[in-house]
């Protein structure tokens, strides 16, 4: 039996991603870090591209490890804008490192970045009822404030857009069309 997906998971890499991970409720600092980052890697590029990298990512980026790449130097930087497995952007490497030195700052006055990052929902996920992707805007009032802050703590690549996408992502909010099989199991 086929099953009924948003139409924008259109290969078995989507799918895939689609069916176990994207808007399943996420508390994990360290999948939230790493979710943080991928969006703002994706910035100006498609999601698919970030997807085929995510393994390359995680290698580079020692699995996401905020404490590890807070270090990173110039010298490893250079070294990441030589891997051809990552989005070789200097802005946006720069960023990752930026973002993993905030990411700690967050945890240590919050403790968890979840804690502090879930408030922008409530601590619960928007439930919402789109019927088609045209319905899905590109940003929310609670994206805009998630933006704001996270650039008030030096946060880099959080325009209100990746905010939305990050929300998404990690399931803040369900923007799962009506009739996809995966609305249901996480409304």
């Amino acid at each position: 039996m086929k099953l009924n997906r948003c139409p924008w998971a259109i290969d078995d890499l989507y799918c895939q991603y689609h069916d176990e991970e994207w808007g399943l409720a996420s508390h994990d600092d360290r999948h939230l870090f790493e979710m943080l980052i991928l969006e703002g890697a994706q910035a100006g590029l498609s999601w698919s591209t970030i997807l085929k990298k995510r393994e390359n990512y995680r290698a580079a980026f020692d699995d996401f490890d905020p404490e590890k790449i807070a270090r990173y130097d110039e010298a490893k930087i250079q070294e990441l804008l030589g891997n051809p497995g990552i989005v070789r952007n200097r802005l946006k490497i720069a960023a990752t490192v930026q973002n993993a030195k905030a990411f700690l700052e967050v945890q240590k006055e919050f403790g968890t970045f979840d804690k502090h990052i879930w408030q922008f929902v409530n601590h619960k996920p928007i439930q919402n009822a789109r019927e088609s992707l045209k319905d899905v805007p590109p940003k929310t009032t609670e994206s805009d404030a998630m933006s704001k802050e996270l650039q008030k703590r030096c946060f880099k690549f959080v325009g209100s857009t990746i905010c939305y996408a990050y929300m998404q992502a990690v399931g803040m909010v369900n923007d799962h069309l009506v009739d996809c099989f995966r609305w249901k199991k996480l409304k």
